[in-house]
Formats: structure tokens, sequence, C-alpha cells
């Protein structure tokens, strides 16, 4: 699967515009801040191809990347963003709005921010994947922010917060730096073949 050929497919603003599945899609979900701009821009060799902002929850849309044919799912970040109910409201009709229809789902990549416990959206989130079955991993993103021992630490702490289920993928990233995307990528490409 050739990432550098990564492209902008479409934005939706309603889970009902959204088209049917034509292939396997691999979906990103984490919250607001947790740096999933720059982990699609870091993972598709594009600087601005996913909009990066310091304003956390500049996302209010769900965004399709065509990558070597397959489509690359960016959804709303959840929680964290300065935004009204209403707006909160949709996007997380977005999500579940996503979720709910029948997609070809080939993996779920549930980000979280490595600095920090998971908090209780992010639990939520990994309980819903695991309840209704969907293929995912977990993706550790920030590590530069710490050393290679806080990231050991962090990641065995995580693990245990979150109760995974045996052979889930856990990979610790950086966007800044680069750690994790080639495994990241490896894992991606592996779960579109199947």
């Amino acid at each position: 699967m050739n990432f550098h050929t990564a492209s902008f497919k479409a934005a939706y603003g309603t889970s009902a515009q959204l088209p049917a599945s034509t292939g396997p899609e691999v979906s990103f979900a984490g919250r607001s801040n947790v740096g999933k701009s720059s982990l699609l821009n870091k993972l598709m060799y594009r600087k601005g191809l996913a909009k990066v902002s310091s304003t956390p929850g500049k996302t209010a849309t769900i965004n399709f990347y065509d990558v070597d044919g397959r489509d690359l799912v960016d959804l709303p970040g959840y929680g964290f963003a300065k935004v009204s109910k209403s707006e909160k409201g949709r996007w997380s009709d977005l999500i579940e709005g996503y979720y709910n229809q029948d997609r070809d789902f080939a993996l779920v990549v549930s980000l979280i921010d490595i600095r920090h416990d998971p908090s209780a959206l992010d639990r939520n989130m990994v309980r819903f994947l695991q309840d209704a079955e969907l293929p995912f991993a977990i993706v550790l993103t920030k590590a530069d922010k710490l050393s290679k021992q806080q990231q050991q630490k962090q990641q065995a702490s995580i693990k245990k917060a979150l109760d995974l289920p045996r052979g889930v993928p856990m990979v610790v990233t950086s966007s800044e730096k680069g750690d994790g995307i080639d495994e990241l990528r490896t894992l991606i490409a592996r779960a579109m073949e199947r």
C-alpha cells in the first residue's frame, strides 16, 4: 500500500450524507487534542493534507482520504473542544452514525495521548469497539514528550487501564519524530489486505 499517493477525497457533515462503503476502511478516532491531524499527515507523507490547528476540535466533519485506492477516514475528535453543545451533539451523531452503518471496517485506530491516563471518553470508545466487535488498535500519540522509560511506564499503565483483550495492537508514535509511523503503516496495510 503506497501512502505517498494520499489525497483528500471528500468531507461529510452528517452521517446521512456518507456514501456506501466501496471497500475496506481504516478510521481514526480520538479526543480533540490527541494529535490526530498531525499523525495522519505524517502517515500520508503530507504536511497540510489533514488540517492541523492549535485550537483542538478543528475537524468538524468526517473526512475521507484516498490512499492507493483505499479509504482512510478521519472522524471528528471527541471531548475537549470548546464548541457549542449542539455542535458537540452533531459530532457525536456523526461518529455514532458512521459506526452504526453497514460499512467495511478493516481497522479502527483509537488514538490516546501517551502523557495521560485514558479519559472516561477514551475508555468508553474502547468499550464500544469491543462491544461492537470491531477490529481496532490503540495508537499512543505524542511519545516525543516523554523519555523512553516514561513511555514504557505509561504504555503499561494505559494497557492496564483499558483492560485490553489479548492481541489488540498498541503502537507508540510521535508525529514530530516519526516514531512508530512505519509500524502503523504496516498495521494499516495488513488490515486492508484481509
